[in-house]
């Protein structure tokens, strides 16, 4: 099937939302992200971590946001260090001078994150186009309120 032959609207027997609905939503759409990340010499991982520093404002400590992506990717902080220190490798994030605790994008950093952002949100009109806001209103607040649930539970792990 080609992207015009692709189907534009839900099918009629739509299934109940599950884990395997949601999986199957998230990985394609991943899949159409880490096409442009890749593109752009990025990873997953990697994205996140800028959108953490981006979303921060002017700067972000170390400790902040390993755990901002901790709690977005659900991985290990070694991981998240890893990914912190590769970033700052190829100069696309920095310590500040007066306070090496904290980091920022660098401009070629902020550069590539709103290139990757535009080409994304691109993909993303494309994808929602069409979809009534009531039914983004409810699969919103329905996704949020899993999201929560299972946070409690893994909090309780």
């Amino acid at each position: 099937m080609t992207t015009t032959d692709a189907p534009t609207t839900a099918p009629t027997t739509a299934p109940t939302t599950n884990g395997r609905v949601i999986a199957l939503a998230h990985y394609s759409a991943r899949a159409l992200l880490e096409g442009v990340l890749t593109r752009h010499g990025l990873t997953f991982e990697q994205s996140v971590t800028l959108r953490a520093a981006v979303t921060a404002g002017d700067s972000i400590g170390r400790d902040a946001l390993v755990a901002d992506v901790i709690g977005s990717l659900k991985t290990d902080e070694s991981a998240v260090h890893g990914v912190i220190d590769g970033l700052t490798a190829v100069k696309l994030l920095e310590r500040l001078p007066a306070d090496t605790s904290r980091l920022r994008l660098t401009v070629a950093g902020r550069e590539l994150y709103a290139t990757t952002t535009t080409e994304t949100a691109e993909i993303s009109a494309r994808l929602y186009a069409g979809i009534p806001a009531e039914d983004l209103a409810v699969a919103g607040r329905v996704l949020t309120l899993l999201t929560a649930r299972a946070n409690a539970e893994l909090a309780e792990v």
